[in-house]
């Protein structure tokens, strides 16, 4: 690591700032006499027309609303010297987790500030690697990104997918990696698939939809799984599994590393609860047959010996144990390697290890076991945080992860199995000392008494006085986990004397299945509890107070912003909700909405819609309420929580707001959900945050002598 002197910031110290408030003038956003009927209560959707993403009257408000957000952010001293300090510490090189296939290793990596990461190969990670694929030379604002890629086992030839403008729809093509060159090859149409290529390296597994009508709007139903034979029009590919009766139903297919096997992990939406088939490829006319059928539980295909399939599962232990089912014998579940008191987070089997990571209080754990589940070693990891990777195959004597922790960006270490020896392979250097923060994990009580673990990262020296600037920031939802990892926008807002602190609600996969059932449906509101006795800790020990509190999340996280500023708009000074779902009683609508009532329920249920309704941020907006300063961000290509959502919940809330705190929305153009956005729309969005923040919670940057 480098260490940074204050230079880096031009000197900048924190102190208060007395904001003078400056009522804004939003645009006019008509009203329309909508009310919907739900199990005989009435609802109004005044702006409804919102929802026609692609209106000139939409676009026009778009641009409006732009426009006043804009000359706001742009009258913000602090705006400048924050992206500049952004910047520079985001100027580092970053790698991926490598692996092999086929004598050659494969990873990405970022010089620093370009808008994509690089897919590099090489034959030996010691010597400097060969551009494979750059993204950055795809299109001049760095809008198209690679998506996902996968190698053939030989090595030659690697499938690979583009989004452009960060939507989820990709298109994959394939290129020789000898020669950099792309086949004719075009699969069009495809959303939420990898690729996986058949033993011989003749094709490749994947799912699609059929052609939509409306591509960024009209819902995704009837996924179906095919093979594509490169050198052949995508019309001539092989169908290998539909469901014409069952329209929710996912389709991804794995082949298994020894060539015999296609799996096939069968999802109902969101619901971790899923099936797993297989297909004998030996046979080519072997049918699909459903080894677990049920949906009774998670299980995860780790790997097969033979006939034998590895799994992890869920199934009679709610933290997760690896399980082992012979094919020959169906019918038999074999444990493994039983439920631990940590919840078990992936397993991969290598050098003929199982590999398992944990997560013990949500952060990581690895221990070594043989086949036949006896424990073998636990590995030595650098401290509190993240592993990722670990993967490879039953042939491998090597494999990699990467660790990352708050405040310590990601180093890529190779791992041999059999020595349980880890070699640091990539290490960045960041230009800041890590040595001058740290990051405590605490446990608060919940409203019905619920113990919550959380995060709490600062700079050093930093006092309890109730005066520092706090970013709470969290999600609580399908079965995901917060864990710790480096961020450079986080870093900067430690830098300046910010507290940046990280609630494990319920709704997450942090302590397993019973933790995020805890938080779905009917009992969704104990998520918003955790978050709002999260901010009320911070508040009580000190850390902060409301004036000085900001709230934050995106996607499932800008719900739960959205929840917990119209709950309790006293208990926070801001609110930055971000591509969030805002309109509970209609998100199952559009795109791909209809995947998440596994969590959230639907309003087409009379018990569901009562709780929906309840809590649903754009129907909680009481007018005359004084809420606090909210800047909302949303992107205008994003088909996973369709902006609709953003956009009513901005404009019901600029009717609503009593007190004179700026109700912003920032809507980003040629922009999705957040994947694969270019690294200069990040920056700029994140800079734009942070000096949203300096103004309303009344915190300014200062030059020192």
């Amino acid at each position: 690591m480098v260490r940074a002197g204050s230079f880096f910031w031009g000197a900048l110290a924190w102190g208060t700032l007395a904001v003078q408030a400056t009522p804004l003038r939003y645009p006019p956003t008509p009203k329309v006499d909508q009310v919907d009927s739900y199990h005989g209560i009435r609802v109004a959707d005044p702006y409804r027309w919102l929802e026609e993403a692609d209106s000139a009257q939409t676009k026009a408000w778009v641009s409006a609303q732009n426009q006043v957000t804009d000359a706001y952010l742009d009258a913000i001293a602090t705006r400048a010297p924050i992206k500049d300090r952004l910047t520079r510490l985001w100027n580092y090189e970053k790698y991926s987790v490598p692996f092999q296939e086929g004598g050659r290793y494969f990873l990405s990596r970022n010089l620093g500030l370009q808008n994509q990461s690089v897919l590099y190969t090489t034959s030996n990670l010691e010597e400097q690697p060969r551009v494979l694929l750059d993204p950055n030379q795809l299109s001049p604002d760095g809008t198209v990104a690679l998506s996902g890629y996968a190698i053939n086992s030989s090595g030659t030839l690697m499938a690979y997918g583009l989004s452009t403008a960060g939507s989820d729809w990709q298109e994959w093509k394939i290129r020789d990696i000898e020669t950099g060159q792309d086949l004719p090859d075009r699969l069009k149409w495809i959303k939420f698939s990898g690729a996986s290529w058949s033993k011989d390296g003749k094709g490749i597994f994947y799912s699609r939809y059929d052609e939509p009508k409306a591509a960024f709007q009209e819902t995704n139903y009837f996924q179906k799984l095919y093979y594509h034979r490169i050198g052949t029009p995508q019309a001539e590919d092989v169908l290998i599994y539909e469901r014409k009766d069952q329209k929710e139903w996912g389709f991804s297919g794995r082949v298994t590393d020894d060539g015999r096997y296609l799996i096939l992990n069968v999802t109902e939406g969101t619901n971790p609860k899923n099936r797993v088939f297989y297909k004998d490829l030996q046979t080519p006319a072997s049918p699909v047959v459903e080894l677990l059928d049920k949906a009774d539980a998670a299980y995860a295909f780790v790997d097969n010996v033979g006939s034998v399939f590895y799994f992890t599962t869920d199934r009679g232990a709610p933290r997760g144990q690896v399980i082992a089912i012979d094919t020959t014998q169906p019918k038999t579940l074999k444990m493994v390697i039983p439920e631990a008191q940590e919840t078990l987070d992936s397993a991969h089997l290598v050098d003929n290890y199982i590999l398992c990571t944990y997560l013990k209080d949500a952060r990581a754990q690895v221990k070594v076991f043989d086949l036949k589940g006896g424990f073998t070693r636990e590995m030595t990891l650098p401290g509190l945080g993240t592993v990722a990777g670990l993967g490879g195959k039953r042939t491998d004597k090597e494999t990699f992860y990467a660790f990352t922790s708050f405040t310590s960006p990601a180093t890529i270490y190779r791992y041999e199995v059999a020595t349980g020896k880890s070699t640091a392979l990539f290490q960045p250097k960041v230009a800041f000392n890590p040595d001058d923060f740290t990051t405590e994990q605490v446990f608060y009580t919940s409203k019905d008494g619920t113990r919550i673990p959380m995060f709490i990262s600062y700079k050093k020296g930093l006092q309890r006085n109730s005066t520092n600037p706090t970013y709470l920031y969290g999600y609580g939802g399908f079965n995901l986990s917060l864990t710790p990892s480096f961020s450079p926008s986080n870093l900067v807002w430690m830098e300046m004397g910010g507290i940046y602190a990280v609630p494990n609600l319920r709704g997450g996969g942090e302590y397993g299945e019973g933790w995020h059932q805890a938080g779905t449906k009917l009992q969704k509101q104990n998520v918003f509890d955790d978050f709002i006795g999260a901010a009320e800790y911070l508040i009580a020990q000190k850390y902060t107070s409301t004036p000085k509190l900001a709230i934050g999340g995106g996607s499932n996280g800008g719900l739960l912003v959205g929840a917990a500023m119209t709950q309790r708009p006293d208990l926070f000074g801001a609110a930055l909700p971000a591509v969030g779902v805002m309109d509970m009683l209609r998100f199952q609508k559009f795109t791909i909405g209809w995947a998440w009532v596994s969590d959230y329920g639907s309003s087409e249920d009379p018990e569901q819609f009562k709780a929906l309704y309840a809590y649903s941020p754009l129907h909680r907006l009481k007018p005359g309420t004084s809420y606090p300063a909210t800047l909302i961000t949303t992107a205008d290509h994003d088909d996973r929580v369709v902006p609709a959502h953003s956009f009513k919940f901005a404009a019901t809330l600029q009717a609503a707001q009593a007190g004179d705190a700026p109700t912003l929305i920032r809507i980003e153009t040629k922009a999705g959900h957040g994947a694969g956005k270019p690294t200069t729309k990040v920056l700029e969005e994140v800079a734009d945050r942070w000096a949203f923040l300096t103004r309303v919670l009344s915190i300014k940057v200062t030059t020192q002598p």
